[in-house]
């Protein structure tokens, strides 16, 4: 009924002498606002507005463009006479195909030279591809639209740029033209590769957006960007292969060398053409010195394959702008000579913001006793040898230089020491190696000792773990007056007791079971905290 219905009014309209065309159906329709813009931006508006011409426009809305990868778009947006009219024109038939028309297991040839598959379900809902049509037989003057819920791609051997047309310019020109690989150019200029990748090349690069870099975990860009034409570098040359390989020249398992020395793997699958786990989202964007492909995501060489640094894993840190706090603190408790030495050391390294996160006050009060506690927080970082990422395995625990162990816990995040991840692997340096991480690891215990706290020892907190009671017992020694908070590991206060007792029983039954912070603040100031665990 209902297709009799759309056919209805599509032959009542054609009657009554509609003037629109199939651009202007688009243009008027509230949810084709990126196809106008796309139509329009491909310079095809005149062609389509043909009144001599029959078109059938399968219209993809707004919300179809919207699940298209990060990026995709704007790319598409920025090449707007290349890819993205062979996309448009992927979506046009050069007829009037009516609804009543589309049979299953049809094919139908697009503007674009290659055929889109018309299928029909039990149900009887239609789709082009894989795309349904969710409002059909929209008439106009010089054909029909059909509106479907997502973007045809064509496939991906249609997706070349014509070769003979060489833009003038270098790949590196083409990613600083590039409104969408601004991550991208600041990461070439500051490795030093601009004059390489400008010289003769011929070069293929893969290219990720800035939403791709917008992925990689928090710190790990600054963290490349503070050591140029170390890492970064390496991770760069990974993205680059020394001859000018275009989409169609690209198969299924195919392994291709880049200028790091480490191979990439292309896979292609229904789902689209993948570089390692990267998609290619936009393809053959020519150079006259070679291609670019747009991917979204970067890719990370082989952890074999890691730059090894000609100093000490102190170096390393000492080097590094976001690990001026672990520098400092290395060298207030005295153990730069230590981690200067032979080794082999694994240091866990975390970055400013981690030590940032800490509850207020506990830094402060580590630094006023360098040789006591915060040696003790520094050496639980540390590992005596050489363990690699690929090494580490969900679950495994390894003994810290401070005689705890540490947990290692691999799932679909990430890789986890205790609660901090990973979120840089593998700076391999002479003594050692050192992965950065987004929290400080804490030992069960830690005393700080400021102002009258500096004097006090046999601080009890127990049982730890607990899953009911806890009991802290303080010294005689300590003021009346005692605050206590417990703290999130990010510092936010859960509970706060007063006290005047020398010894205290807390209730942390109703707490959520996992890590927190036991903080201790006397008259004379903060001063004790203890990790305790609630089981």
């Amino acid at each position: 009924m209902k297709h009799v219905f759309l056919l209805f009014i599509t032959l009542v309209s054609f009657q009554l002498g509609i003037s629109q065309t199939v651009v202007d159906v688009i243009v008027g329709s509230d949810v084709h606002e990126t196809l106008e813009d796309a139509v329009i931006a491909a310079g095809l508006a005149d062609d389509l507005s043909d009144s001599t011409a029959l078109f059938t426009v399968f219209a993809p809305t707004d919300s179809a463009f919207s699940l298209l990868p990060d990026g995709l778009l704007d790319s598409l947006l920025a090449d707007t006479t290349g890819q993205l009219a062979n996309i448009l024109l992927y979506h046009v038939i050069g007829d009037t195909v009516a609804s009543t028309a589309l049979m299953d297991s049809m094919t139908a040839a697009t503007l674009l030279g290659e055929d889109v598959l018309i299928t029909i379900d039990t149900s009887g809902a239609v789709f082009v591809n894989d795309a349904m049509v969710i409002s059909a037989d929209l008439p106009a003057s010089n054909g029909i639209v059909h509106v479907i819920d997502a973007v045809l791609i064509p496939p991906m051997d249609t997706m070349v740029v014509d070769t003979t047309v060489m833009i003038d310019s270098s790949v590196v020109d083409i990613v600083v033209g590039s409104e969408v690989h601004t991550v991208l150019e600041t990461a070439v200029i500051e490795a030093g590769l601009v004059e390489t990748l400008s010289g003769e090349g011929p070069f293929t690069i893969f290219a990720p957006t800035d939403s791709a870099f917008a992925a990689l975990p928090e710190g790990l860009l600054d963290t490349l960007l503070a050591d140029p034409e170390g890492e970064l570098t390496n991770i760069l040359l990974y993205h680059v292969l020394g001859a000018a390989v275009v989409s169609d020249s690209l198969s299924d398992g195919q392994m291709v060398t880049t200028l790091q020395g480490s191979d990439v793997t292309v896979t292609i699958d229904s789902s689209g053409v993948f570089i390692n786990d990267a998609m290619v989202t936009l393809v053959d964007l020519q150079a006259d010195n070679g291609v670019v492909h747009v991917i979204d995501a970067v890719l990370v060489p082989p952890v074999d394959t890691m730059v090894v640094v000609d100093s000490s894993v102190v170096d390393i840190i000492v080097g590094s702008e976001i690990h001026t706090v672990l520098e400092t603190a290395v060298i207030e408790a005295g153990l730069v000579e230590t981690l200067s030495g032979e080794g082999p050391f694994t240091v866990f390294a975390p970055t400013d913001s981690a030590f940032a996160a800490l509850p207020e006050g506990l830094l402060d009060t580590l630094l006023l006793d360098p040789t006591g506690e915060l040696t003790n927080i520094l050496l639980y970082h540390v590992l005596g040898a050489t363990v690699v990422s690929d090494s580490l395995s969900d679950g495994q625990t390894a003994m810290t230089l401070q005689g705890t162990d540490v947990t290692v816990t691999i799932d679909s995040s990430g890789v986890f020491i205790n609660d901090a991840m990973v979120i840089l692997a593998d700076l391999l340096a002479d003594n050692g190696v050192v992965h950065v991480i987004d929290a400080v690891l804490v030992p069960t215990t830690t005393v700080g000792t400021p102002a009258e706290l500096a004097s006090t020892v046999g601080i009890k907190v127990f049982p730890n773990p607990t899953s009911d009671l806890l009991e802290i017992q303080f010294p005689q020694t300590l003021s009346k007056t005692k605050n206590i908070k417990l703290l999130t590991l990010e510092g936010r206060e859960l509970r706060s007791w007063d006290t005047q007792a020398y010894t205290e029983t807390l209730s942390v039954k109703d707490i959520n079971r996992g890590t927190y912070f036991l903080l201790i603040e006397s008259e004379a100031g903060k001063g004790y905290f203890q990790r305790i665990v609630v089981n």
